[in-house]
């Protein structure tokens, strides 16, 4: 089958990754990947683009309306379009497919309100979707009774990561407090995420400015760029953290960065299932975390790192306290989370989740009568 993921651009954020991890692992007898980006590729755009087809710079502004037609153009051959995200993709994406007379047309949505909660608009093409993707069970819980899609479209594929290029590595630890010049045992808390205002990055420098005193040698990795990155350094110089604060940007190295941490972090104001808490976890790296949308699907308090809540500044930084104080306890977080992520988010099984929703949603529709879409006199493909 040949399948089209739809997405703004792929800047080195969660999603982004989760979707590159993916496309290297279809099994190419059963899926033919392709992406198409609203706008720029991006940093891992450019990355794949030697590797698959892709398509960018198709929309013109948000109310660039003839971007369904442009869409449609390239979608006319296409037998699956998965739009990844809310907004402009979602909308754009499905609609265009359903003018192409794309087979399957389904959406993968990673997060569970602003910026990426469905709106009105986006809702008003249920009826021409055939699956919604979510990406933990409570995820697919609101799906359903939040955004008001029907149950029987909503489907559960859990985040992956790959194990074997996220694990444990003592010498990464050494490597990246070498490079950073730093010496061997200097803790470190990092956090891996797009520097976008939803990461909520200022309350990880106020954390910091918090524990300064009680760890004077403690320092800060943020791995990931975005717009954000020019309040985030005026804040970090306003409360006197800027030397203990790395900002690193976009790194393609991110498995031995995470893996050299002590703890991660991450401070969103909101999340489904975010690909970075597992990929540490993979590390066995223990985690404090906003205790947000499915967040506390993976990070169990006291087994695989704490939670606080959203905005709380005095308990993420009481958390990340508790977890630089205990070492033993540390490490038996660290080696319980890899365990869990291997029993319930590898790669492989996120790949065959997408493989198996895929061909049975291709199959449905091929048992079906031909759609005729409304107001493009465009009809749905007839399959065989």
């Amino acid at each position: 089958m040949r399948c089209q993921f739809v997405i703004t651009s792929m800047p080195v954020g969660g999603a982004e990754t989760l979707l590159v991890n993916m496309l290297r692992r279809f099994d190419p007898a059963v899926v033919r990947p392709e992406v198409i980006c609203l706008k720029d590729p991006g940093p891992l755009g450019e990355q794949i683009a030697e590797e698959f087809p892709l398509y960018s710079n198709l929309i013109g502004g948000k109310w660039d309306a003839r971007v369904a037609f442009r869409l449609a153009k390239r979608m006319r051959h296409a037998d699956v379009v998965i739009t990844v995200g809310a907004g402009d993709k979602m909308f754009w994406g499905r609609l265009a497919a359903f003018m192409a007379g794309v087979p399957v047309i389904a959406s993968a949505l990673h997060s569970t309100g602003w910026p990426d909660g469905v709106g009105r608009l986006n809702r008003m093409l249920t009826p021409i979707t055939d699956a919604f993707i979510a990406v933990a069970d409570s995820h697919g819980k609101f799906l359903h009774e939040f955004e008001r899609f029907p149950e029987h479209k909503v489907h559960v594929i859990r985040n992956g990561v790959d194990c074997e290029r996220f694990r444990p590595d003592h010498q990464a630890r050494l490597d990246v407090r070498a490079e950073l010049g730093l010496a061997s045992d200097t803790p470190l808390v990092g956090i891996v995420a797009a520097l976008r205002s939803e990461k909520n990055h200022g309350l990880l420098v106020r954390a910091a400015a918090k524990l300064h005193h009680h760890f004077p040698d403690l320092h800060w990795l943020i791995v990931g760029d975005g717009p954000e990155r020019d309040s985030i350094e005026s804040l970090a110089t306003e409360l006197g953290v800027r030397e203990r604060i790395r900002l690193l940007g976009t790194r393609h190295d991110t498995p031995n960065l995470v893996a050299a941490l002590d703890v991660f972090t991450l401070c969103s104001l909101n999340e489904a299932s975010p690909v970075s808490i597992l990929e540490a976890l993979a590390c066995e790296v223990p985690v404090a975390a906003t205790d947000v949308g499915s967040v506390s699907e993976s990070i169990r308090p006291g087994q695989t790192g704490w939670l606080f809540p959203s905005e709380d500044v005095d308990a993420m930084a009481a958390s990340i306290e508790k977890l630089l104080l205990d070492p033993a306890q540390r490490h038996a977080m660290g080696i319980e989370g890899r365990q869990l992520v291997l029993d319930s988010g590898s790669l492989q099984s996120m790949v065959s989740g997408y493989q198996n929703l895929m061909t049975t949603s291709y199959d449905r529709v091929a048992r079906k009568p031909r759609r005729v879409s409304s107001g493009v006199g465009v009809k749905r493909k007839a399959t065989s």
